[in-house]
C-alpha cells in the first residue's frame, strides 16, 4: 500500500454505502414494532418480529462470509442491497403480518452480508498502520447515519405516515447499491476467482480455533455487555420512576458521547495497540454497570450513562479491528463471518443473561452480574489482545 494513503481516498466506496445503510437502519428500527402492532400483532408477537432482525443477522453471518469469499465484496454488497430493497418492499406493502415479518428477516440477513463485505473491503485496501482508524470510522459512520435517520424518520412519519420511513430507507439502500455498483471490485480478488472457493468454514474454524477460543471469547463477552448497555439505562430509569422523555434524553446524551469518540479510539489503537483500547473500554463499562444500582436520581444516572457511553465509544471499531488483524489472507471473509457470529452471539446472550438474573434476583442484581461480564471481558482481552501494534 502507498505510504501516502488516506482514508479520504476511499471515503465514497468505503463509507458512502455504510452511511446510507446506517441511515436506513435509523429510519426503520424505531418503527418495526409499531408497524407490526398496526397490522394486527400482539405486543409479544411484535417483540418477536423485532427480534427477527437480529436472528437474520445471526443466521446469515457464516453464509455471508462464504458468499463474499466466493464472489467478492462488490457482488456481495450489491446482492445485499437488492435483498434489503425486497425486504423493505414487503414492509411497505400491507399484504399481511407474516410477509411483513419475512421482510424484516430479509433485512437482517442482508445487513449481515452488507456489513461483513464492507469490513472485508477495508481490511484489504487500508494499510495496517491505519486499519483501526478505518474500522472505527466505519462504525462511527454507521452510527451517525443511524442518528440522522432516526430524526429524518420522525419528520417523515409526522408528514406522511408510518410507511414513509420504509420508503425513505428503500431509497437510501438503492443509493448504497448504486455506489457499490459504480466501484470496481478489488483486483486481487478478480485475479484469482478460483481461490475464493477453496477455503471451507470448517477448515477456517479448525485452523484458527486457538484465536477463536481465546480472543474470540473476549469479543463475545464484550458484545454481550455492549448490547446489554442499550437495555439497562431505560430499565433503570423506569425503576427510578423517571419519565420516558427523561430516559430518552439520558440515552441520547450517552449515545452522543459515544459517537464523538470513534476516531480518537482508532487513533489510539493504531499508535499504541489494540489492548490500549480494548481493556479500558470493557473496564469502564463493567464498572459503570456495577455503579448503576447505587444511583437514585436522574442526575446520577445521567453521569453513569455518560461514562458508560464514553467506555463504549472508545471501543468503537475494536471488534472489527481485532477480526481484521486475526483473519488470514486466504478465506478472509469466511473467517470474518465466523468472527461476526461470535460477536452477534454475545449480543444475543447479554440481554438474555440480564433477563434471567433479573427474574431470579431483581434488576439490580441483573445489572451487577452484567457488570461482572464486563470485568471478565477486560481480563480476557488483557490476556489475549495484542499488546502493541505489529
Amino acid at each position: 500500500m502507498s505510504a501516502d494513503f488516506t482514508l479520504r481516498s476511499v471515503a465514497l466506496p468505503a463509507y458512502g454505502p455504510s452511511l446510507l445503510y446506517g441511515f436506513s437502519s435509523g429510519l426503520t428500527a424505531p418503527v418495526i414494532a409499531l408497524t407490526a402492532i398496526h397490522r394486527g400483532a400482539s405486543v409479544a408477537v411484535a417483540g418477536l418480529i423485532v427480534a427477527l432482525m437480529g436472528i437474520g443477522s445471526l443466521v446469515a453471518n457464516i453464509p455471508a462470509g462464504v458468499l463474499t469469499t466466493r464472489y467478492g465484496e462488490r457482488l456481495a454488497m450489491i446482492g445485499a442491497s437488492v435483498l434489503t430493497a425486497v425486504g423493505l418492499g414487503l414492509c411497505v406493502i400491507d399484504v399481511g403480518l407474516w410477509p411483513f415479518a419475512g421482510g424484516v428477516l430479509a433485512v437482517g440477513v442482508a445487513g449481515a452480508v452488507f456489513q461483513l463485505a464492507r469490513q472485508s473491503y477495508l481490511t484489504e485496501v487500508v494499510p495496517f498502520g491505519m486499519r483501526a482508524r478505518a474500522m472505527s470510522t466505519l462504525g462511527g459512520v454507521v452510527r451517525i447515519g443511524s442518528f440522522v435517520g432516526a430524526f429524518a424518520g420522525a419528520g417523515a412519519i409526522t408528514l406522511w405516515g408510518l410507511d414513509s420511513a420504509y420508503v425513505l430507507a428503500l431509497i437510501a439502500m438503492a443509493g448504497a447499491g448504486v455506489i457499490t455498483y459504480a466501484v470496481p471490485d478489488l483486483t486481487e480478488r478478480d485475479a484469482s476467482p478460483a481461490g475464493r472457493g477453496t477455503v471451507s468454514t470448517w477448515s477456517i474454524i479448525k485452523d484458527h480455533r486457538g484465536t477463536l477460543a481465546t480472543l474470540g471469547a473476549g469479543v463475545l463477552l464484550l458484545s454481550a455487555i455492549r448490547q446489554t448497555r442499550q437495555v439497562v439505562v431505560p430499565l433503570w430509569a423506569e425503576h427510578l420512576h423517571l419519565s420516558p422523555s427523561t430516559s430518552s434524553v439520558l440515552f441520547g446524551v450517552s449515545g452522543a458521547i459515544e459517537a464523538l469518540a470513534f476516531y480518537p479510539a482508532g487513533l489510539v489503537m493504531d499508535r499504541w495497540g489494540r489492548r490500549a483500547v480494548a481493556v479500558p473500554c470493557t473496564l469502564i463499562m463493567g464498572v459503570s454497570f456495577l455503579i448503576m444500582p447505587f444511583t437514585h436520581a436522574a442526575v446520577t444516572l445521567g453521569v453513569v450513562a455518560v461514562v458508560m457511553g464514553l467506555g463504549n465509544g472508545i471501543g468503537s471499531g475494536i471488534i472489527n479491528t481485532l477480526g481484521a488483524d486475526s483473519a488470514p489472507a486466504l478465506g478472509r471473509p469466511t473467517f470474518l463471518g465466523v468472527w461476526r457470529e461470535l460477536a452477534d452471539g454475545g449480543a444475543a446472550l447479554g440481554p438474555l443473561l440480564l433477563s434471567a438474573v433479573t427474574g431470579l434476583a431483581g434488576l439490580a442484581s441483573g445489572i451487577a452480574v452484567s457488570g461482572l461480564v464486563g470485568l471478565a471481558a477486560a481480563a480476557v482481552l488483557y490476556r489475549f489482545a495484542p499488546r502493541r501494534i505489529q
